[in-house]
């Protein structure tokens, strides 16, 4: 019999939960309706509305992210909130009375070659350093603007100019049929957002109205977050071993095309938010929303469903006593214990604990070598730099690590 797995499993697939929760908060009486979508009135808890949350773990991911809404309903007014809640400078961005050429930059002859001259909005967040790029209204963008879009939401170029990694990209849409003169988002760009449903809760506008709205909250990640993204694609990896046909599903169909679907981009996308809803300490709820709007609703509702049937043993308890592991069976648990163990490494590499994982992946080396193999390019990658002796275990990877670089 294995270690104990409930308390593990409740905090870290149930959330990924390694630390705490901090962040911003500011008051906001401006015109407009943040409250009627964020569910937030001034006496009301700021996260009551999970889609207001994830939308705040995914700006402090720095992940895409889209609010699908109807007219009317605050989105325009909550991310202007949002950003000055969190004293950030927001460049609002109307792309359907844009040209491609103010996304793509503005060709200028120099000398014998040609640059993209960025526009102002670009440069003045680019002088800044940090900020939110608000591209409002994305539904009424027409094709040629949505082409001309992609390597800003993607890459966050705009011309020749590169905004900095501080610069999160936000966008709104109305559906096409309630938008003026809307489209389909192109499968490109969708495929690169993270889509959450932003709905209307009549009692935070009652609430909100009468005591005054305040702007969403914005989770400030604790340092060294991005250590769970290892456990989070680790997890990930594990459910597509059992579900291959999910690692690229393309719709068929214009209009599922424009949300979220599966893609090998969008389950990175997927790992990232995971990783930061556990930092963040997020809602369940948020958490949901946060992988179906990455990977669409079939594929996003069958991996938190298979994320809950998982049953995997304690990291720090096996690195404690690395001879209490028991390889589960099962393939997929399998990968996903042994990418959980090293990813807990990888968290806080001493060599004690850089030790005990190589102890851990010598016991299953023999019934498991591929997934074994996965694991010890990770702990690989994070070699203590006080290391006086090398484990014995390592030894029985040498060929892999060589290959991949390691050695």
């Amino acid at each position: 019999m294995g270690v104990s797995t409930s308390r593990w499993r409740h905090r870290h697939v149930a959330g990924l939960g390694w630390g705490g929760r901090r962040g911003w908060s500011g008051q906001w009486r401006g015109a407009g309706a943040v409250g009627a979508v964020a569910g937030v009135a001034h006496t009301g808890s700021v996260n009551s509305n999970p889609a207001v949350e994830a939308l705040g773990v995914a700006v402090a991911a720095r992940v895409p992210v889209l609010l699908w809404g109807a007219p009317g309903t605050g989105k325009t007014s909550a991310i202007r909130a949002m950003a000055e809640a969190m004293g950030l400078p927001c460049e609002t961005v109307i792309a359907s009375i844009r040209e491609p050429s103010d996304f793509a930059g503005l060709p200028i002859v120099v000398g014998d070659g040609v640059r993209f001259a960025p526009p102002m909005w670009a440069r003045r967040l680019a002088d800044a350093g940090h900020g939110l790029l608000f591209l409002d209204e994305l539904s009424t963008a027409p094709p040629a603007v949505q082409a001309a879009l992609l390597r800003v939401v993607l890459e966050r170029a705009v011309g020749d100019l590169t905004l900095p990694d501080q610069v999160a990209v936000v966008a709104a849409a109305n559906p096409p049929e309630q938008a003026a003169d809307g489209w389909d988002l192109s499968a490109p760009l969708a495929n690169r957002l993270c889509h959450l449903s932003w709905h209307v809760e009549p009692r935070a506008v009652a609430d909100g109205l009468a005591g005054g709205f305040i702007a969403p909250e914005i989770p400030l990640l604790p340092d060294g977050w991005q250590a769970e993204e290892v456990l989070s694609r680790g997890l990930v990896a594990a459910f597509l071993h059992v579900r291959p046909a999910l690692a690229c599903a393309p719709p068929t169909d214009a209009a599922a095309a424009g949300r979220g679907w599966p893609s090998p981009r969008t389950w990175e996308m997927a790992a990232r938010l995971l990783a930061a809803a556990g930092a963040a300490d997020a809602s369940e709820d948020a958490r949901s929303a946060l992988i179906v709007g990455a990977v669409g609703e079939g594929a996003g509702v069958e991996f938190l469903s298979w994320l809950v049937e998982m049953d995997l043993p304690d990291p720090e308890a096996v690195l404690a006593d690395p001879g209490s592991f028991h390889l589960p069976e099962r393939g997929d648990r399998a990968y996903a214990a042994l990418a959980a163990i090293a990813a807990a490494v990888a968290a806080n590499p001493t060599a004690d604990r850089w030790a005990a994982g190589w102890r851990v992946l010598g016991l299953v080396s023999d019934a498991a070598p591929d997934v074994a193999a996965v694991a010890a390019r990770v702990l690989a990658k994070c070699r203590p730099p006080d290391l006086t002796t090398m484990p014995e275990e390592i030894k029985r990877f040498v060929p892999v690590l060589r290959d991949a670089g390691l050695l």
